[in-house]
């Protein structure tokens, strides 16, 4: 992975570019196709500028709109927003379960991934689908929903498991900053008590999740060929 894929908006939280990871077979992904975040209703005027001066035209936004406030900031008329609601909240069943502290741990990657495959199908269709330029993906607080969304956009690439894991990690240091802001406790301990009580850990959960055919599985949920074709070509630099 690339040193410099912190990104520092005015009013961003937990942002990087997905930019210069590698894939199994030595491609990269492309600077500026993938950006993941915390929300960015912080962002200011001028973090809305950066966001736009770095390719970004279009906001895939994981909380359905449910999530947060206002932004602060007028949100540049070029973008595009797609919403999509990635908890399925009706779930009442899944949610008793992972509702008790544990969605807030990699632990219910995998689960999530196998009882609600077309949740996967919409994000990487809108993926495949926005217009053209960079996509900034996100949910609250940059880390569970939208991991799971850049997960499997990196499977699509063809990264493998220790940049995932890596990347993931990055968003506990991305967060604390966010934490401050919110006044809130920093949720890394909280986290790993978690999986400590399951009797994992963060490395587990996510091999986990990560042993996917991705292609099976999406194709077998209903993404069209081509958008999956789409969104892999959107993310690689084209081979030399």
């Amino acid at each position: 992975m690339t040193a410099n894929r912190n990104l520092f908006w005015d009013g961003a939280f937990n942002t990087r570019d997905l930019g210069g990871t590698t894939t199994a077979d030595g491609r990269v992904i492309r600077r500026g196709a993938l950006v993941r975040s915390a929300t960015p209703e912080y962002l200011t005027e001028t973090g809305w500028a950066q966001l736009r001066d770095h390719g970004i035209r279009t906001v895939i936004d994981l909380t359905g709109g449910e999530d947060g406030h206002p932004d602060l900031a007028p949100r540049p008329p070029e973008l595009t927003t797609t919403t999509i609601r990635m908890d399925p909240t009706e779930d009442t069943e899944f949610w008793a379960y992972w509702g008790r502290g544990l969605h807030g741990t990699p632990l219910y990657f995998r689960p999530f991934l196998d009882r609600h495959p077309q949740r996967a199908v919409e994000v990487v269709r809108a993926f495949a689908r926005a217009p053209e330029g960079g996509v900034l993906v996100h949910c609250h607080a940059g880390r569970d929903r939208t991991g799971i969304a850049v997960l499997l956009l990196l499977l699509i690439a063809g990264v493998g498991q220790a940049e995932i894991l890596a990347d993931h990690l990055r968003s506990h240091e991305g967060l604390r900053p966010l934490w401050a802001k919110l006044g809130t406790d920093d949720q890394e301990p909280i986290i790993e008590w978690a999986l400590a009580e399951m009797g994992g850990s963060t490395g587990e959960a996510l091999r986990a999740a990560t042993e996917l055919d991705v292609d099976a599985y999406l194709l077998g949920a209903g993404l069209a060929p081509e958008d999956l074709t789409a969104a892999r070509n959107r993310l690689l630099e084209p081979p030399a």
